[in-house]
């Protein structure tokens, strides 16, 4: 497929521009054919569905919390089907729970591989999307990032590269995505901005503006396996321009 066909933005980005009317007419006008959820657009799915819709859009993956996959495991699936939800990313472990021991991240695995199994039952899938602080070593190098997939192995749980977290995790994303490949099927595309700029967006920038070589990753990414690639900024000022001014990169860069 095209960079535009398989470009989508993660409306999380859009939070502080209006509601998720403004947030799909925006980035429907930027020729957007494709987002990707959280999961508070799951609690009216079928008004979420019928303004996706309205706008010839889809949402092929959608983020949900483990809080709900823990306790309305059925709801999620059920509400994730009404909007046309294929691929669920669960998108951080709550906070109390990062600084865990390697057992405990193998738990979490575990647990979400079991998730999987259940989820594949139903139709849909579930990944893990990463941030920075599952790469932490611990005393013997291992990372919980490994126990997490080793403890999943053998289930269908499937990965969401998060390349910038990745690289603030201080490691190499390509060499990542390579030793995971038979797991990856979408990634997060953002950039870093240079040391010291941006630090009200913490520290994050408009894709093409940053640090990244973002048309070598994205070509990394997509040959190992991501078929969802998927715009996203933590922090912006601004999620519109964030979203326009990374879009017309990503199409002019991206062979």
């Amino acid at each position: 497929m095209s960079v535009a066909d398989t470009l989508s933005i993660q409306l999380y980005s859009l939070r502080n521009d209006g509601d998720l009317d403004h947030a799909l007419d925006t980035v429907a006008g930027l020729g957007f054919r494709r987002v990707e959820t959280v999961g508070g657009h799951l609690a009216d799915a079928k008004a979420t569905r019928k303004a996706l819709d309205a706008r010839g859009l889809t949402a092929p993956t959608g983020h949900v919390g483990l809080a709900d996959l823990r306790e309305r495991f059925d709801w999620v699936v059920d509400q994730a089907g009404i909007v046309g939800i294929e691929h669920i990313f669960m998108p951080a472990v709550p906070q109390e729970e990062r600084d865990a021991s390697a057992d405990q991240w193998k738990a979490v695995g575990a647990e979400l591989g079991a998730m999987a199994e259940r989820m594949g039952k139903a139709g849909l899938k579930l990944g893990y999307h990463n941030h920075h602080w599952e790469l932490k070593s611990y005393a013997d190098g291992t990372r919980p990032l490994e126990h997490l997939f080793e403890a999943a192995k053998g289930s269908p749980l499937t990965w969401e590269a998060d390349i910038a977290w990745l690289a603030r995790g201080d490691v190499d994303p390509v060499e990542w995505l390579e030793r995971y490949k038979p797991l990856l099927r979408a990634a997060h595309v953002k950039d870093i901005a240079p040391a010291g700029e941006k630090e009200d967006e913490d520290g994050w920038a408009d894709v093409g503006e940053g640090v990244l070589d973002w048309p070598k990753l994205w070509r990394e990414a997509a040959s190992r396996g991501a078929v969802h690639m998927v715009l996203e900024h933590d922090k912006p000022k601004d999620g519109v321009r964030f979203a326009r001014v990374s879009r017309a990169y990503l199409l002019e860069t991206v062979a």
